[in-house]
């Protein structure tokens, strides 16, 4: 019986990548001259850092330029909100690795909605969908594809 997951992941060589890029062009920046700006990765999560909270927004815009450069699709991070501490700003993104319990209910009911002739389960962090024609599973991947849900979606383990 064919069948496949639906996965949300980030490569995260390509985050570090994207993060080390930043990096460069923040040294090469000349409003960024003789300011204490940084990116931080630890743990799929880059923390900014800057004296003003408007070096902030242009850091967050430096590495969503060279996420997208790298591939990396920018609705898998998570932005939380800039804190001031002393005289420094720091925002936290995060990226979202698997898919939470609540999206995955919510592509399991589109999957039903749609009345196509699979079956959708949640498995972990990943959907499995099975169904007996492959014909199938691909209207499923164009369906999730069309539809605008708030996180990346990858399809792997495709088998016959």
């Amino acid at each position: 019986m064919p069948s496949f997951d639906i996965v949300s992941e980030v490569d995260t060589v390509e985050v570090r990548n994207s993060v080390e890029n930043s990096v460069r062009d923040l040294a090469t920046r000349f409003d960024f001259r003789n300011v204490e700006a940084s990116f931080e990765l630890k743990n799929e999560t880059v923390k900014l850092t800057a004296p003003d909270d408007f070096q902030i927004t242009q850091m967050m815009d430096i590495l969503r330029n060279n996420l997208a450069k790298r591939g990396v699709d920018p609705r898998s991070m998570e932005s939380k909100k800039s804190v001031p501490s002393g005289k420094t700003w720091s925002k936290e993104v995060v990226f979202r690795q698997g898919i939470e319990i609540d999206l995955a209910k919510k592509v399991v009911k589109m999957i039903k909605d749609e009345k196509l002739k699979v079956q959708a389960s949640i498995q972990g962090d990943k959907v499995r969908v099975t169904g007996k024609k492959r014909d199938d599973l691909q209207a499923v991947i164009a369906f999730l594809r069309g539809s605008d849900l708030e996180q990346p979606f990858q399809y792997n383990n495709f088998r016959d």
